[in-house]
């Protein structure tokens, strides 16, 4: 029985995800789908590359190094496939961009009609998530991020600006001096996400009363109807009219644009990659707040 090279990408989103059923749903497969695959790929290897634990799939020590080779053969024929297309289709196919939700709610969105009407053939997926989604397995071709991401082969960075936080209330909360936000209630993110330097900035205040919400968007509102004070990007919350407490930012992150190392040859990333870093250089006060 001979491996089936088809079988990679399913591999790596097992030992990504842990799981047969999301494994399955990422890729548009049933989990007896994936099962069956995974079997056959570790009949077809004479190897156990999976072991089930309580937490879910781990790779065993010789998954691993087949995984490592795996991911490697995948980019190499991803870049080909892509650089071969690339020739031909000019600005066009399409472009996945991620980054945190806010970015693209509340700031690049009013920019998109810009580069859409200069390209046309060009397809745009904006993705609002703050994971580290892979380049190597082209899950994002662009990347902004709130922080320098560590050195990874398979990347290109480049700090591209810094995003400013002010402290922001309304109605009741309108003009409260320093002295006294300790008092209000916040409006906070989940406790997952307590190392982000927002709460831990908001940890360092001591607020008595919490009110944790999933999203800038839920915290924004939430502020502009008076429920508490709130860190926000001053990008989002300048532009909603909401007030700031003290006119100045009590905290900057810096922004930095990720691609893959290969993307400088491929016209559509170039595009697009351009395009943001227009805005990064005309916004860069107003991001900085």
């Amino acid at each position: 029985m001979e491996f089936d090279w088809n079988d990679i990408p399913l591999l790596l989103k097992l030992a990504d995800t842990g799981s047969m059923s999301q494994a399955g749903r990422a890729l548009g497969l049933d989990a007896s789908t994936v099962s069956r695959r995974v079997a056959a790929a570790e009949k077809a290897l004479n190897v156990r590359l999976f072991i089930r634990e309580p937490t879910g799939y781990q790779a065993t020590d010789a998954g691993k190094v087949f995984l490592a080779h795996a991911e490697i053969a995948f980019d190499r024929i991803e870049t080909m496939l892509m650089d071969t297309r690339a020739e031909s289709e000019g600005v066009s196919g399409t472009v996945n961009v991620t980054a945190i939700d806010v970015l693209f709610t509340h700031w690049l969105v009013r920019y998109l009609h810009e580069l859409l009407a200069a390209h046309p053939a060009l397809q745009v997926n904006l993705i609002g998530d703050n994971r580290d989604l892979s380049f190597t397995r082209r899950e994002a071709d662009l990347a902004i991020r709130l922080n320098r991401p560590s050195e990874d082969a398979a990347l290109r960075m480049r700090k591209v600006g810094e995003l400013g936080f002010a402290v922001y209330g309304t109605g009741r909360f309108t003009g409260l001096p320093r002295s006294r936000w300790q008092e209000a209630p916040w409006l906070a993110y989940p406790v997952e996400l307590s190392r982000m330097p927002e709460m831990r900035w908001l940890a360092t205040l001591g607020p008595r009363q919490l009110v944790r919400m999933s999203s800038v968007s839920m915290i924004l509102r939430a502020c502009e109807e008076s429920a508490g004070l709130a860190l926000l990007p001053c990008i989002a919350a300048d532009r909603a009219g909401l007030q700031r407490l003290d006119p100045q930012p009590v905290l900057r992150r810096e922004l930095w644009l990720l691609s893959h190392k290969e993307a400088g040859n491929v016209a559509r990333f170039v595009s697009v990659a351009e395009w943001l870093l227009a805005h990064f250089e005309g916004d860069a006060i107003a991001l900085r707040g």
